[in-house]
């Protein structure tokens, strides 16, 4: 049985044998969590925390089919996944009816970092190019390949490579065309196929477009409807592919669909689909699929690919499980149910406080951004900062450009109980406080 030390030893220990760069929640006065289920995490004293932001446990922390898939397959077996096991292709065939068609061919790997990196390597291998268009403010995974395409990483180190090209992101409230533009779909699309343009003309190839389907980093983008398949249409025109980043979005978050590019319409599927954070709610689970023809060009390279760890009979254990409770427990239809009068409430608030500028997203995959006026749309960074208090004991953060956006992405089985009380909160927060928190300042990205 390991020593549990108390708060203060173990931020102690903390800061002396792990990078400082590994930054916690709420890093002035971090809160030291020992348990949790479902929505809820509960510290040392056993306060209760309502978790907004923990969208890699997916179904809910802890989740008692979950665990007991994984502790049952773990005493059965745990193998290097080069030995031939049911588990990874029952957990492949079960992902394989929740995508279009073409989407056949799966590659298991252990995060999201790892899916991007992989699905890089394929968009290259398949097209012999190498440039990438991505979109500004994008993150995509921290290893060195993808910070060299996520501008929300290499844009604070000074280095944008080559081979790199970045299109504006497709925000109708902030962007170039908002929304009142007649067809901001397509203007948005339109400054893609500049940035291929200026790459030909620069003598150079275009491999991948690499998005996510819904912006996370960026503010918790909505793409305007039309815009996926007019990119898809000008990529694949000069021989490149579209990668769909669903390590955020996917399994049901959206509430209406499986995954955040069906959002698009059925006219559009991406030729590589990236999946990680909740596919195992916390077990490190994630996954490339593609077409048969981009699989059969990573294979003709003659170079052998295998990852030990990916797709072990435990983690497809954990997959198939996460998988059975999101049906059972309708959490789809919870997500847009709960989802919906989240994002109702909030517009609400609109009508009665200055600072609440936009409201977005669907399903689970919430934001609203805060500003100093709601005509010139001025971002209100600090504020945002502040605007839920760790006493008050709802866990949320911030993001966009500006760190102006509070985002909801909370456990699936999150309630509508659980709405009016974080909107109750924000509501008090902006009528009593709005004064005092903009006298004060916070570093801290997450707040609680």
């Amino acid at each position: 049985m390991l020593e549990l030390y108390d708060k203060t030893k173990t931020l102690e220990m903390r800061k002396k044998l792990i990078g400082q760069s590994c930054r916690l929640f709420f890093s002035e006065d971090p809160i030291k969590i020992v348990r949790a289920r479902g929505q809820y995490l509960y510290d040392e004293n056993g306060v209760e925390y309502l978790d907004c932001i923990s969208n890699v446990q997916h179904v809910g922390h802890c989740h008692p089919l979950v665990t007991k898939a994984a502790a049952a397959q773990m005493e059965l077996l745990n193998a290097n996944s080069r030995f031939l096991h049911d588990n990874i292709v029952h957990y492949a065939t079960r992902l394989a009816a929740t995508l279009p068609p073409k989407l056949s061919v799966f590659y298991f790997v252990n995060s999201g970092s790892e899916a991007n990196d992989l699905a890089l390597r394929l968009a290259r291998q398949h097209t012999q190019n190498e440039d990438v268009v991505v979109l500004d403010h994008a993150y995509h995974g921290h290893l060195t390949s993808l910070i060299d395409i996520s501008p929300y990483k290499f844009r604070k180190l000074g280095r944008q490579k080559e081979w790199v090209h970045v299109a504006p992101l497709p925000d109708t409230y902030r962007g170039e065309f908002r929304e009142t533009h007649p067809d901001p779909a397509q203007a948005y699309a339109d400054t893609v196929k500049e940035v291929i343009d200026q790459v030909h003309s620069k003598g150079r190839k275009v491999a991948a477009f690499f998005a996510e389907s819904l912006p996370s980093v960026g503010g918790q983008i909505i793409m305007p409807y039309g815009y996926c398949s007019k990119v898809a249409e000008y990529v694949h025109a000069v021989g490149g592919v579209y990668v769909a980043d669903e390590v955020q979005t996917g399994f049901g978050r959206v509430g209406s669909h499986y995954w955040a590019f069906q959002l698009q319409g059925e006219a559009f599927c991406p030729d590589i689909v990236t999946m990680g954070k909740p596919m195992g709610n916390g077990h490190p689970l994630a996954c490339v699929v593609t077409t048969a023809e981009i699989a059969k060009a990573f294979t003709d390279n003659g170079v052998e690919y295998f990852n030990t760890f990916g797709g072990n009979p435990v983690s497809c254990a954990v997959g198939l499980a996460v998988l059975d409770v999101i049906e059972k427990e309708n959490l789809m239809a919870n997500a847009l149910r709960v989802g919906g009068h989240l994002k109702e409430l909030l517009t609400e608030l609109q009508s009665r406080h200055a600072m609440m500028g936009d409201v977005r997203g669907v399903g689970l995959f919430l934001g609203f951004e805060l500003v100093k006026d709601q005509t010139e749309r001025t971002p209100a960074t600090e504020e945002a900062a502040h605007m839920v208090k760790k006493e008050r004991q709802i866990c949320v953060s911030t993001d966009g450009p500006w760190e102006s956006v509070v985002k909801f992405k909370p456990p699936m089985c999150f309630s509508m109980v659980d709405a009016e009380r974080v909107v109750g909160n924000i509501d008090e927060i902006l009528f009593h406080e709005v004064t005092v928190i903009k006298s004060t300042s916070c570093r801290s990205r997450n707040i609680w």
